[in-house]
C-alpha cells in the first residue's frame, strides 16, 4: 500500500511514521526543502521532531504531486488555517476513490466550517464520500515514539473509517471508528481553547481544583456546542471528547496550555506565539468558537473570556472573577 501526509510539522510527520508499519511508501509533502532532505537523508524531522528516528519508507518532497503519487489514503495534517490553500494546490493530484483523512483540530475563522465542512466546501462532490477525520489524545512526540496512543476515525460511510483503521492499526497505535463526524471534530477543536484556559489558571497558580472545574466545565461547553450543530453527546465522553480534552489541558507537551500558561502570567499573545515553531489551534478557535455561539445561541462562557483575554487585552484575573460570580444554576442545564 502506498499512502500520502499532506503537512510535515510534528504530527503529519508522527503519523506517518505510524503508515509506513503498514505501507510500502508513505509520500510526506512540506513547504521547506531542508526539512524534506534531513528526513531522506537523515531519516529526521530536525525542526519538529528532532531526535527520533523516521521510517526510511517516507519519502518527503515539495512537490505534492510527488507526495500524492499512487496514494490509496491521503492524510491532510496541515494547519486548519491552511487547509483551504493547500487543497487548492493539491487538487489537480489528488488521488480519487481513497480515503481523504483529516487531522487538523479548528474551525476556519471566516465561515465558521469544520475542517470535514471545509473539504466539502472546496472539493468537487465525488470527493466527498472518502472524507474522514481523525481525532483523540495523541501528541506528536509520543506518536512518533511509537508510545501507545488511541484515537477516533470517524466518516459517514463506514467502509471508508474501517479502511483508515485497517492501514493504521499496529503495536502502538490503535483507533476506534465512529460515524459522528460532527461531535467528533467539535470535541478535537474546542478542546484547544479549553486547554488555554487551563493553562492561563495554571499561569496564575490557581492549583487543581481550578483546573478541574475547567475541564469539566469546559467539556459541558463543547458537548453543548456539539449537540446544537447534530453531534452526539455520548461521543464527547469519548476519546475525541474528555480523551484529548484531559491530554491538552494536563500534558507538558501541549502548546494550547502553554499558549494558556504565558497569557495567565501576563504576556500578550504576540509576544508568545512570536517564540512557539508551532501552531497552537485553539488561538484561532477561539475567535471561531466565540463567532459560532453567538451565531447559533449557545453560551460558552469559557471560550468567551479565553477569546476576551487573548484578543481584547482582558486581565486573566478579572476574567475568572467573573467566571466564578456568574448567575448560579443547575449544573445539567
Amino acid at each position: 500500500m502506498r499512502a500520502s501526509v499532506i503537512g510535515s510539522g510534528s504530527f503529519g510527520t508522527a503519523l506517518a511514521n505510524v503508515l509506513a508499519v503498514n505501507c510500502e511508501h508513505v509520500g510526506l509533502w512540506g513547504r521547506d526543502a531542508a526539512l524534506a532532505e534531513s528526513i531522506n537523508t537523515r531519516h529526521e524531522n530536525a525542526t519538529y521532531l528532532p531526535g527520533i528516528p523516521i521510517s526510511p519508507r517516507v519519502r518527503a518532497t515539495t512537490q505534492l504531486a510527488e507526495a500524492l503519487e499512487g496514494a490509496e489514503l491521503v492524510v491532510l495534517a496541515t494547519p486548519s488555517h491552511a487547509t483551504r490553500q493547500v487543497m487548492a494546490q493539491a487538487l489537480p493530484s489528488l488521488p480519487r476513490h481513497v480515503p481523504l483523512v483529516t487531522v487538523a483540530k479548528g474551525i476556519e475563522n471566516e465561515t465558521l466550517l469544520t475542517m470535514t465542512e471545509l473539504l466539502e466546501d472546496c472539493l468537487p462532490e465525488e470527493y466527498h464520500p472518502y472524507i474522514a477525520v481523525l481525532s483523540g489524545p495523541s501528541f506528536a512526540k509520543e506518536l512518533a515514539q511509537r508510545m501507545p496512543t488511541v484515537v477516533t476515525i470517524a466518516a459517514p460511510w463506514d467502509k471508508v473509517a474501517l479502511r483508515c483503521q485497517k492501514a493504521l492499526q499496529t503495536e502502538t497505535f490503535r483507533s476506534y471508528t465512529s460515524s459522528d463526524v460532527v461531535g467528533v471534530q467539535y470535541g478535537g477543536a474546542l478542546k484547544n481553547v479549553i486547554a488555554i484556559a487551563a493553562g492561563i489558571a495554571d499561569g496564575l497558580g490557581m492549583g487543581h481544583n481550578a483546573r478541574a472545574g475547567i475541564i469539566t466545565r469546559g467539556l459541558a461547553e463543547i458537548t453543548r456546542l456539539a449537540v446544537r450543530k447534530g453531534g452526539n453527546p455520548l461521543t464527547l465522553s469519548g476519546l475525541s471528547g474528555m480523551g484529548d480534552l484531559v491530554l491538552t489541558c494536563t500534558g507538558e507537551l501541549s502548546r494550547n496550555r502553554h499558549v494558556g500558561m504565558e497569557l495567565g502570567r501576563g504576556r500578550s499573545l504576540q509576544e508568545i506565539l512570536g517564540d512557539m515553531k508551532q501552531v497552537a489551534e485553539g488561538v484561532k478557535t477561539a475567535r471561531s468558537a466565540r463567532d459560532l455561539a453567538r451565531k447559533v445561541g449557545v453560551e460558552l462562557p469559557i471560550c468567551e473570556q479565553v477569546y476576551a483575554i487573548a484578543y481584547e487585552g482582558k486581565s486573566a484575573r478579572a476574567a475568572v472573577v467573573e467566571l466564578m460570580t456568574r448567575q448560579p444554576k443547575n449544573e445539567l442545564v
